[in-house]
């Protein structure tokens, strides 16, 4: 599968992360689709299901959603399952890691760590990386 056919999902409240992690994305190749983290889980866990994005960019600080809670619903739901999300957080303490772990994300990042540029390199070398896997 292409580049072309893949949509990343980014949740963020952060109007500049946002902006720069879709223009990046993009340019990668990504169909890529946003959402704010204002309004209810059930509301965004509605536009997964319609939407079927391939991975999943979430932030865990949103102004109305709990990510937390929203990463468990995503891994808890069956037709959602196999979605990866990528957590990118400012959290950088181990305890909320690890939480992030056993709610089921499949990669963490701290925001303070990469630049948009690096982190987008990571997250497009991951996704290759599984792709040719599955060849």
């Amino acid at each position: 599968m292409s580049a072309n056919n893949k949509k990343i999902f980014i949740i963020e409240d952060d109007a500049n992360t946002m902006a720069s992690l879709q223009a990046k994305f993009s340019t990668s190749g990504y169909q890529v689709l946003t959402h704010n983290g204002v309004g209810t889980i059930e509301e965004v866990i509605k536009v997964f299901k319609e939407t079927r994005p391939a991975y999943i960019i979430l932030d865990l600080m949103l102004p109305q959603v709990d990510g937390f809670d929203l990463l468990a619903r995503v891994k808890a739901d069956g037709d959602l399952t196999g979605v990866p999300v990528f957590v990118f957080t400012n959290f950088s303490d181990k305890d909320t890691k690890d939480r992030c772990e056993e709610l089921g994300a499949d990669h963490y990042f701290v925001k303070s760590d990469y630049s948009f540029d690096e982190f987008v390199e990571k997250v497009v070398k991951i996704i290759d990386n599984k792709e040719n896997l599955k060849k």
